[in-house]
């Protein structure tokens, strides 16, 4: 599966109001989902970070249409309800927007499996990052063995992830 990826100021104008607000309504959406845990047999429950999953995705196809304040305002909510501390998951995902943003070009006309590889890379950066945010603001170690199992888990589910965004990408406001 190859997308092509418009430049910014060529980017295709979007009419509907409603397909303006998909990408926040479904990065707020995977927020939502992130922090209802999956009970896997064996194990404890995790919660796949569907959220980083949206802003890479909203980042690489539709950038213009999920500014970093609509990152930060769910980030910081995000954070206030599970208890994490006040925005480090914003601030996670604002230096995750930026890295994508930076390297955008790069996912242009590639194929999935780069596309995954890239995610991949970043998942595993952002987790590292959280955990030491955790650790520092804490002040006590937490397993890192979840937060490993949290990453693999992450990274397993974002093909779908990434299809159902790109559908619904698709759907309301083209291939952009």
């Amino acid at each position: 599966m190859t997308f092509k990826i418009a430049e910014t100021p060529a980017l295709a104008q979007v009419d509907s109001a409603i397909a303006r607000l998909l990408p926040v309504a479904t990065t707020a959406a995977a927020a939502a989902l992130s922090i209802q845990p999956m009970r896997l047999p064996g194990s404890a429950a995790l919660a796949p970070a569907f959220l980083l999953m949206a802003v890479f995705h909203w980042a690489i196809y539709r950038p213009d249409l999920l500014s970093p304040p609509s990152v930060f305002v769910i980030g910081v909510a995000y954070d206030l309800i599970t208890g994490g501390p006040p925005g480090a998951t914003a601030l996670v995902l604002l230096l995750a927007r930026s890295a994508v943003l930076r390297y955008r070009r790069w996912f242009s006309d590639r194929a999935f499996p780069f596309i995954w590889g890239g995610f991949t890379l970043l998942t595993t950066v952002a987790m590292l990052g959280l955990w030491l945010m955790h650790l520092l603001l804490d002040g006590q170690i937490a397993d890192f063995r979840a937060i490993v199992f949290r990453a693999m888990l992450t990274i397993a589910l974002f093909p779908v992830a990434s299809f159902l965004l790109g559908r619904a990408q698709r759907a309301l406001m083209g291939a952009g």
